[in-house]
C-alpha cells in the first residue's frame, strides 16, 4: 500500500515539474547574431541599433581583402568579421577577428560575381551567404555546413524566426530553409517571369547599378511584428523598379504568400526598402529624388518628401521614427520625422555629403563616412581625395567627431557597430577600417 502510494506521489511529482519546464528548445533555433548580423543591422534594413554608440574613436587596424567589395561585413555577437570579396585569386569569403586587430580565422573561396549579396551571422557564429546558383551556411570553421541551388544569386539572407532563413536572389526567386538543416521548407515563389533557371548568373552585371537587367538588386526588408517582407522588382519590360510586399506565415501553408505590387513611385525605386520598427511603414528612396512611406499592409502611398538629391542606399530608421538619408555622390545628410500622414525635417546639413549609409547607434551617436574637407573633416595634407568617418548627433545633425581613413580610395560601404562599441568601415578597393571606443 504505501509502494503504490509513492509511486503515485512520484507520477504526480514529475508530471507537475515537465508541465512547468515546457518545451524549451526554441534556445537553439538559428536567430540574427546580437551584433551587427548583416549590411543595413538588422533584417529591416533599419542600419540602427539600441547599443550606446561611442562619440570618441581610435583607429585600431587596418586591413585589405586583396580585391573589392561590394557590400558591408556582418559583425557577430562574439566580434568575429565576415566579407564576401570578389578576388582574383585565393580566399574571397573571409571571417577576421575584429577585436584582435583583424585576425584571419579562416577564409574561402566562393564563385565569384555576387560581391553585392552580404554574409548573416546567427547568434552561434554560424555564417549565411550566397554564390551565383547556390546559398551556403559555414560553421565557426571553414568547413561547409550544408549547400543548396537556387535560381540566381542570393542577396543578403534574412532570418523569420522559428528557425527559418529567407533567401530571395535577384531573378526573383523566393525561398525559406530549415537553417539547421539546409533544406527548403515549403514551396519556393518565382517572382519575375522568364527566367532561365540554367543561367544563374545572368544579369549580374546590373546588380550594383540597379538595372533592369537584375530585377531584385537589393536584399529585401523584413518585420517579425507581423511577417512583412518587402523587395524591390523592376519586372521585364516595366518601365521601372517596383514594390512587392510578401507576407510569412510560420507553420502554415502557404508559408508566404504576395500580398501587393506597387508602382506609386513612378520613375522607379531604388536600394534596399527599410520597414519601421512595428512593420507598418515602408520607407524607400526613388528616382525621382524623394524619399517615400508607404503602408506596408497594402502598399499605397502615406507620404513623400523631396530631397533634391538621389539618395544611393537606404536611409536608418530609429523606432522613435527618426528618418536620416542615404547617401551616395552629391547627397546631403538631412533627417526627418514621420508624423503620421507627412514628414517633417528635423534637420539638415548642407555642408556635408554622405557617401554611404548612416548607421545609428542608441538615441545619441550616428555613423557615416563622407568626403574629407566636408565641415568638420580636415582635408588631407597632400590635397588628394580621402574619405572619413564622420560622428554625429542623430537629433541635431551636429558634428560631434570625425576621423581619417588613411589612404581610402573607391567608395564606401558603410558602417558596421559591434555589440562591444567598436566600429568598422569598408571601401569598395576592399579596405577594412576597424575601430575602438577612445
Amino acid at each position: 500500500m504505501l509502494r503504490r502510494w509513492l509511486s503515485a506521489v512520484l507520477a504526480i511529482g514529475l508530471t507537475i515539474g515537465l508541465s512547468g519546464c515546457g518545451n524549451t528548445d526554441s534556445w537553439v533555433d538559428a536567430s540574427p547574431a546580437q551584433g551587427w548580423p548583416a549590411q543595413y543591422g538588422d533584417a529591416a534594413n533599419s542600419s540602427y541599433t539600441t547599443i550606446s554608440g561611442a562619440a570618441k574613436l581610435s583607429l585600431q587596424w587596418t586591413r585589405s581583402v586583396k580585391g573589392s567589395l561590394a557590400a558591408g561585413p556582418a559583425l557577430s555577437s562574439r566580434s568575429y568579421l565576415a566579407l564576401n570579396a570578389q578576388t582574383p585569386a585565393g580566399c574571397s569569403l573571409m571571417e577576421w577577428e575584429n577585436n584582435d586587430n583583424g585576425r584571419q580565422r579562416w577564409c574561402v573561396r566562393l564563385f565569384q560575381g555576387g560581391g553585392f549579396g552580404g554574409p548573416l551571422f546567427d547568434g552561434f557564429d554560424n555564417l549565411y551567404v550566397g554564390q551565383p546558383g547556390a546559398i551556403l551556411s559555414f560553421p565557426t570553421t571553414q568547413w561547409t555546413r550544408w549547400r543548396q541551388p537556387v535560381i540566381g544569386m542570393p542577396s543578403t539572407p534574412r532570418f523569420l524566426g522559428n528557425g527559418q532563413l529567407l533567401v530571395t536572389t535577384h531573378l526573383g526567386q523566393v525561398l525559406v530553409f530549415d537553417a539547421h538543416r539546409g533544406v527548403v521548407v515549403g514551396s519556393p515563389l518565382d517572382l519575375v517571369e522568364g527566367v532561365d533557371p540554367t543561367d544563374a548568373s545572368r544579369g549580374l552585371a546590373d546588380c550594383a547599378p540597379a538595372r533592369p537587367g537584375c530585377p531584385v538588386a537589393a536584399a529585401p526588408a523584413f518585420a517579425a511584428v507581423n511577417g512583412t517582407v518587402v523587395l524591390g522588382i523592376w519586372q521585364p519590360g516595366a518601365p521601372a523598379a517596383g514594390l512587392t510586399g510578401l507576407k510569412y506565415h510560420p507553420g502554415q501553408t502557404p508559408l508566404l504568400t504576395r500580398e501587393w505590387t506597387s508602382d506609386a513611385v513612378s520613375d522607379g525605386v531604388i536600394a534596399s526598402p527599410v520597414l519601421s520598427a512595428d512593420g507598418s511603414t515602408v520607407y524607400v528612396n526613388g528616382r525621382d529624388q524623394r524619399l517615400w512611406a508607404l503602408h506596408a499592409a497594402d502598399g499605397k502611398v502615406k507620404w513623400s518628401v523631396p530631397l533634391a538629391f538621389l539618395a544611393q542606399t537606404p536611409p536608418a530608421v530609429t523606432p522613435q521614427g527618426l528618418i536620416v538619408s542615404g547617401g551616395g555622390p552629391d547627397t546631403r545628410l538631412a533627417a526627418f520625422k514621420d508624423v503620421g500622414d507627412h514628414a517633417e525635417q528635423v534637420w539638415r546639413r548642407d555642408d556635408v555629403t554622405p557617401l554611404s549609409a548612416s548607421s545609428l547607434a542608441g538615441t545619441g551617436v550616428g555613423y557615416t563616412v563622407i568626403s574629407r574637407g566636408d565641415q568638420g573633416s580636415s582635408p588631407p595634407a597632400d590635397g588628394a581625395p580621402g574619405m572619413s568617418v564622420l560622428i554625429f548627433d542623430p537629433a541635431s545633425g551636429q558634428t560631434l567627431n570625425a576621423y581619417p581613413l588613411p589612404a581610402a580610395t573607391g567608395y564606401p560601404l558603410g558602417v558596421s557597430i559591434g555589440n562591444d562599441r567598436q566600429v568598422v568601415a569598408t571601401t569598395s578597393d576592399g579596405q577594412v577600417y576597424g575601430f575602438g571606443p577612445a
